[in-house]
């Protein structure tokens, strides 16, 4: 009798690093984040295990790691190998669900949560096929691809043959688009210059060290007053001169109104994005927003809670950059929907990828969207942070501003055990020696 492999047990930990004592990752509206992670390890029978995580702020971390127990006990009464072989079908049974679509649809903790468990099975997968998940969507079959992407809510903007006139076409040329990335990797930026908890001190230098790695843009965040934002890229150019690109970030802070005044006002300083100017789910907002501040760019998506939204910001030429991020939709599934969409209306993607894992996660989407479906690299770039990844077991690495192509099998996810254990919220050592030091009140 042949042997089928199981999912025998999910663990889910509230994993916490106190960045706010140093305010990295701080901005116009997260003014004292501690980078979180949902963190989901999905152990089989026979191996390999599958991980996977979702990034929040700190406080309500503990709300996505419930969700994410709640969406593996969604998953259908089936073999592993059967599920890998329609991870479509799985994200179809975990997001449209008839009761837990209740607490969305299709929008926070329960569409994360179960982009939570999509990612793992897909790490899985990648895993099994000893490739990391970039080159293992880069090898598929374009009707695979296809099977993957749920395309309800999308088909008056794409259809499944258009989707699959494109994955055909990204396969001309392929393997040598494969051999470019394995060779010379993809273009970062870096926002770890910009957080506007830093001092203008630091600011500088930490600028001055990016543009001596190799990093062509940098960004800023925005919007906490006008006054110290016109202080601050004053200085930002100054010390970067004036061939490098700045963009800035206001994180969602401006109402529509005046969103324009103020991007005008900072454009003496030659900005090359705006993003996130206002509400992510305010669609005709952004546009109006674009037509004010031309020739300046809009950058949006990091929370943007769907392809449908997505869609809409596309269709109403609201957006000049499509922002995705890997873990605020359903996995790999919707994230090849919303590069589509991109491909679809000419629209470059740049990945946000702050935060907890972020980075090692969204680099196979850039990369597998130069492979197979915009085939281009020309105006997209990936976000670099350098926080955290001495706690990942594959870490991104990024040599003169340029992502290296990921080698290790899976998604990136996996965490160090240890790690895990320590960070763990709010029984892991790491904090209970916060807790005694004063330096944050025990929960």
């Amino acid at each position: 009798m042949t042997h089928v492999s199981q999912i025998i047990n999910a663990t889910v930990t509230d994993v916490r690093f106190p960045t706010s004592l140093e305010l990295d990752g701080s901005d116009a509206v997260n003014v004292d984040p501690d980078y979180s992670a949902a963190y989901l390890h999905l152990q089989t029978d026979e191996g390999p295990d599958g991980h996977a995580l979702v990034f929040t702020g700190g406080r309500g971390n503990e709300v996505v790691a419930a969700a994410i127990e709640s969406a593996v006990r969604l998953l259908p009464n089936e073999d592993l190998e059967t599920m890998l072989g329609h991870l479509g079908y799985v994200s179809d049974r975990l997001v449209h669900d008839s009761q837990f679509r209740w607490i969305g649809p299709e929008k926070g903790a329960s569409h994360m949560a179960a982009g939570a468990v999509v990612n793992a099975l897909w790490d899985i997968k990648a895993k099994r096929a000893g490739l990391p998940l970039w080159e293992l969507l880069a090898r598929m079959a374009p009707e695979e691809l296809v099977e993957a992407v749920d395309f309800s809510h999308l088909r008056d903007a794409i259809t499944e043959d258009e989707a699959l006139a494109i994955f055909t076409d990204g396969q001309q040329g392929k393997e040598e688009r494969i051999a470019e990335l394995k060779e010379h990797g993809f273009p970062a930026y870096t926002t770890s210059a910009g957080w506007l908890g830093y001092s203008d001190e630091k600011m500088q230098r930490l600028a001055r060290e990016a543009v001596d790695e190799g990093f062509g843009l940098i960004k800023l965040k925005v919007g906490g007053s006008l006054e110290d934002d016109v202080r601050r890229m004053k200085l930002a150019r100054e010390t970067v001169g004036p061939d490098v690109p700045i963009a800035i970030d206001a994180n969602q802070k401006w109402e529509v109104h005046e969103a324009a005044d103020w991007i005008n006002a900072l454009a003496p300083f030659d900005v090359y994005w705006v993003e996130e100017p206002t509400s992510p789910d305010d669609v005709l907002g952004h546009a109006r927003i674009r037509g004010e501040i031309a020739p300046i760019k809009v950058a949006t998506g990091e929370a943007v809670q769907n392809r449908i939204i997505f869609k809409q910001l596309l269709q109403a030429e609201a957006i000049d950059i499509m922002q995705i991020d890997s873990t605020r939709v359903a996995g790999p599934n919707e994230n090849l929907a919303n590069m589509l969409l991109a491909k679809k209306f000419g629209i470059p993607v740049c990945p946000h990828a702050g935060g907890v894992g972020l980075c090692e996660l969204v680099v196979h989407f850039s990369f597998v969207d130069y492979a197979i479906i915009s085939t281009s690299q020309e105006g997209r770039v990936i976000e670099f942070v350098d926080h955290l990844h001495e706690h990942f077991v594959s870490p991104v690495s990024v040599v003169n501003g340029r992502y290296r192509a990921p080698t290790a099998p899976g998604n990136g996810a996996e965490m160090f055990p240890a790690s895990v254990q320590q960070w763990a919220y709010p029984q892991g050592q790491g904090w209970l020696d916060l807790f005694e030091s004063g330096a944050f009140q025990r929960p």
